[in-house]
Formats: structure tokens, sequence, C-alpha cells
């Protein structure tokens, strides 16, 4: 193999970094404009025969409800203030659980999902994880806690096609997000695991327990009080 050709192979990992940390820095500031799961959703849409039309409206963090916020905390991590993107905890619970055979249990953050939602693709392997784990710490070293959960809010997935806050309360309650009440907001959170097969608007026996226990969750970890542990956003277009 010539020198150049293997300099500029070992040289590769190096450029795929570098990249990586500009695209994770310029979106401290910029919103993304669509994410590796709508590409990846799109792409499947087609191939099925079936192409969707993805409905995504960005709304900066002052325009996202705090119910909504507290909600999915409450729901997909509840030590989201505390942790740098890594709840160890959760990670030897779903271990010891996974272990025991049965349904599989998952510990991403929500650190980790925006990292899997924006740059990743679906599916589990040792590979994804490690990808995952780099653009995981990136984004915690260059986003506020409170950028990473607008990132979150405005690329999480709620039906088919349906992403963002604001395109989930128009297509499951027929209003903005702005508008979402309490009880509204913890239903779309009991979804998350699977918004393909769960409806926050036509909720099952299941669904509507899952949202009562949210709401308890979220008084117990203060309410809205809470969001004051996650420090001030990046500017946000």
């Amino acid at each position: 193999m010539p020198r150049s050709l293997l300099r500029r192979l070992l040289q590769l990992p190096l450029w795929l970094a570098a990249g990586s940390i500009l695209m994770v820095l310029s979106l401290r500031w910029v919103p993304p404009v669509g994410s590796a799961l709508m590409m990846e959703r799109k792409l499947e849409s087609w191939l099925d025969g079936q192409p969707i039309a993805l409905q995504r409206e960005w709304h900066p963090w002052a325009q996202l409800p705090n119910d909504l916020k507290m909600a999915v905390i409450a729901a997909e991590d509840q030590h989201f203030a505390e942790h740098w993107g890594f709840d160890l905890d959760a990670i030897r619970a779903a271990l010891k659980h996974n272990e025991l055979g049965g349904t599989l249990r998952g510990a991403s953050t929500l650190s980790q999902q925006v990292a899997k939602n924006l740059f990743l693709w679906s599916g589990r392997s040792w590979l994804r994880k490690g990808i995952e784990a780099w653009f995981t710490t990136l984004i915690e070293l260059c986003w506020s806690k409170q950028r990473i959960l607008e990132v979150y809010l405005n690329t999480a997935e709620w039906g088919d096609g349906v992403f963002g806050a604001e395109a989930a309360a128009r297509h499951h309650f027929g209003i903005g997000a702005a508008s979402l009440s309490s009880r509204q907001a913890s239903l779309l959170a009991a979804v998350l695991p699977n918004p393909h097969r769960w409806s926050a608007s036509a909720p099952n026996a299941y669904v509507n327990r899952r949202a009562d226990w949210i709401a308890r969750q979220m008084r117990q970890l203060g309410g809205s009080a809470y969001l004051e542990r996650l420090g001030g956003p990046h500017p946000s277009r």
C-alpha cells in the first residue's frame, strides 16, 4: 500500500472526529434542519411504497411548555440535571434486569437519545453504542442542559412522520404545543418508548396508567422548579 494512501487512512479518524466536533458545536446555536431518524423514517416509507410527509416545526425553549419539559424528564431521565450524559445507576439496573431474561430494558438518557436521533441509525449494536457515546460526550460538553432538552423536544418522534412537540400537539390534540394541558403533556411523554404502537390521543389502559405515574413523578421532582437546575439556554434561532 502506498505510504500516501496509508497516511490518509490513518488520518481519516482524526478528520471524522474533527468534523463531528464542529457539527455538534455549530448546533449549540443553530437549530438542526432535520435528523438521521427523520431521514431513516422517510427512506423506510419509500421502500414500503407508502411515502410519508414529515411533520415538524421548530420551537425555541421559551415557547415549549414547562409541563411537557417536566413530563419528558419524569418519564425518560429523572437524573437529567445531575449526570454528564450517562446514568450509571440506570445502566447497572438495566444490565441486571436484562441478565434475568424477558423484555430488554434500556437505560438511555435524554442526551444519548438526542445523539442517536440526530446523528445515528436505529438498532442495537456495539458499534452504534460506541459512536453514540462519543456524540453524547460532545453534546454534554458543548451544550447546556436546556439546549439538550430543547433539541430533544423538537426532534423526538411522536407518530408516523410526526417529529417534535409542536407537530405532536397538533397531530394528537389539534392544538399548538403552548396550549397543552398537564394531562396531555403526560400522555405525550407516556407514549415516547413506542409512538408507533401507542397513541396519546387514544390512550389504552397502560398508557393512561403510565401517564398517571408520570404526573406523580413530576410533582415529586418539584414541578417546573426543577427546570431551574438546568442552567441557561444557549441562543436559539
